[in-house]
């Protein structure tokens, strides 16, 4: 997996516990995706240092760019996942599908997107 589609699966990761459950720590995120620790902590790191996240006693925060960033990418996540449930792909395979899909689409593809899932 390259490592933009890794920093963007983490932070919706991230995003969608934090929705759940507000305070989120570095464990979670493995359970979360069934990964081993040692992998989520270099990532949760690549992730501060890029000043997406912060950790205060062991728990993950985003910073408002990263905050912005994981909300973008969960928007794209649920625009293609409407796309393709109105095209009459059943919700699982749109689901799946769409976390593969959100990684590849540009901005000018997703504004086509957003434009049919209006009509």
């Amino acid at each position: 997996m390259k490592y933009r589609e890794s920093e963007e699966m983490y932070l919706e990761t991230i995003l969608l516990l934090k929705e759940q459950y507000n305070n989120v720590r570095s464990i979670d995120v493995a359970n979360t995706l069934n990964y081993s620790r040692a992998s989520v902590s270099r990532a949760i790191n690549l992730l501060k240092t890029r000043e997406y996240i912060t950790i205060t006693k062991g728990l993950i925060d985003f910073t408002d760019k990263g905050l912005a960033r994981a909300k973008e990418i969960y928007e794209r996540h649920n625009v293609i996942t409407h796309v393709l449930t109105k095209i009459g792909v059943p919700g699982d395979l749109a689901e799946e599908n769409a976390c593969r899909i959100e990684h590849v689409v540009n901005e000018e593809l997703l504004a086509y997107f957003k434009a049919f899932i209006k009509d």
